[in-house]
């Protein structure tokens, strides 16, 4: 049960939610010198990219490849954060008909598909055709399961790609524009440096953390939104729940983490217009998984990054995290994260039954894992999915209120992924709320 107060404070700017896009927003707007506030639902940052101990074992709770060399590493550049991950080498394999690929030996795609039909080598071509502009990229109706068919029916391929699409972007390949998976992996990049961080993903954005508040920046955990308050268009501010007291937080701009959906809830339909909340409801379409955490005593492959699978049901990849980071995991055990997308991602499925063939992909993977300790199973949907919308299903940043963003995985650019996209968010909802508090500007 809250109380009122009426205690009130007064920032620059207010951020809602400590996930990726919310954490970059706040290190990007406190580097410019912005009185800046981020407050966070969760005892702990990171969001649905955090990480928690169970049994003496750090196990992440959702995602967990740090990009390096790339914009995610530049904010923490900014604040004078080092980044701290182990980068794996090679950082991702495939692993089709018991037989490991490694496309850092050189040759990328061609090296993946080459041997396994000549349609399917004409597929990696395709990547360089559509950025160089000789080819048009496909209508938004086309799935890329549809895109693929024309050019192979082989199921060793079309299971590949379906787990490739579901390691990115946690939908199957059915359920992915063909568009979004081709601007991925024509401009974007298919195949990039990651690591893991020792003390769990969470330990990343600790750090960042300590980064905002060295700025100047405050962060409130424990402390949840329950509206943004809003007058003659614009918002005003927002209440807080801390410590079970509501209190005022009044702020010249407002950056949402929550999801676009979350931002109608707190600020009112009425507030947010008919149009954009019908666009919210059309568009959106939340993307779901399931992460299993399980340990082992023996070694189950002698791999230290990710790997992709070919032929398997539900189970897109894994990763041992203690291969690159002992720490996180009692002596004599070998910590492991896999990823299992149901069919559908996109919609209503059936969560035993899909865990249970998640969990038998396993088995035929691993027969060591019949003696595993499973440490967690994460089911990933509906408030708290894996993505808040799948690529192509995005929406933008602008909110019709002039000082209020959305920023996290439902606004990313077009076709992209992974926790940078949401970062990016993040920047570019940094350098708008600079625009309107008309003074600085984002670093």
């Amino acid at each position: 049960m809250t109380s009122s107060t009426n205690t009130t404070h007064s920032y620059d700017a207010v951020v809602i939610g400590a996930g990726a896009g919310g954490m970059g927003a706040a290190a990007h707007l406190v580097a410019a010198g912005r009185k800046v506030l981020l407050v966070e639902s969760q005892d702990r940052l990171g969001g649905r990219a955090s990480s928690e101990e169970i049994d003496g074992f750090i196990v992440n709770r959702g995602a967990i490849a740090i990009e390096r060399g790339s914009s995610f590493e530049q904010t923490f550049d900014l604040l004078g954060v080092p980044l701290d991950v182990r980068e794996p080498q090679p950082a991702t394999v495939f692993r089709i008909d018991g037989k490991i690929i490694d496309p850092s030996k050189g040759g990328g795609w061609n090296l993946i598909l080459g041997g396994l039909t000549k349609a399917a080598a004409k597929i990696g071509a395709s990547f360089g055709d559509v950025r160089k502009g000789n080819t048009e990229l496909p209508e938004e109706a086309i799935t890329t399961e549809e895109w693929l068919r024309k050019f192979t029916k082989n199921q060793t391929v079309h299971r590949l790609f379906r787990n490739f699409c579901a390691a990115i972007w946690a939908a199957n390949a059915d359920e992915l524009p063909a568009r979004a998976f081709l601007t991925y992996f024509a401009f974007k990049g298919a195949f990039k440096r990651f690591g893991f961080c020792p003390r769990g993903t969470i330990g990343v954005w600790n750090d960042l953390g300590d980064g905002i508040r060295a700025k100047g920046g405050e962060i409130w955990l424990d402390t949840p939104v329950s509206k943004i308050h809003v007058a003659n268009g614009r918002t005003t501010g927002v209440d807080v729940v801390r410590n079970g007291v509501t209190q005022r937080v009044e702020a010249r701009v407002v950056i949402s983490n929550v999801g676009p959906s979350a931002t109608i809830r707190l600020a009112g339909e009425a507030a947010m217009g008919e149009t954009y909340v019908a666009k919210a409801r059309k568009v959106l379409r939340p993307a779901a998984n399931i992460v299993v955490n399980f340990a082992t005593q023996q070694r189950l492959i002698d791999q230290p990054g990710l790997i992709t699978f070919a032929n398997t049901e539900r189970l897109c990849n894994l990763g041992e995290l203690t291969a690159m980071c002992p720490e996180m995991a009692p002596p004599g055990w070998h910590l492991y994260v896999a990823y299992v997308v149901p069919k559908p991602a996109l919609g209503e499925f059936d969560e035993k039954a899909e865990t249970e063939l998640g969990l038998q992909d396993l088995r035929n993977e691993f027969p060591g894992f019949a003696d595993a300790k499973i440490l967690s199973i994460c089911v990933m949907r509906d408030e708290w999915p894996a993505q808040r919308s799948c690529a192509g299903y995005d929406m933008p940043q602008e909110t019709p209120l002039p000082n209020l963003w959305n920023v996290g995985d439902a606004v990313k650019d077009y076709g992209g992924g992974g926790t940078q996209a949401c970062v990016d968010t993040g920047r570019e909802a940094a350098h708008k709320a600079l625009g309107v508090l008309g003074v600085g500007q984002a670093a």
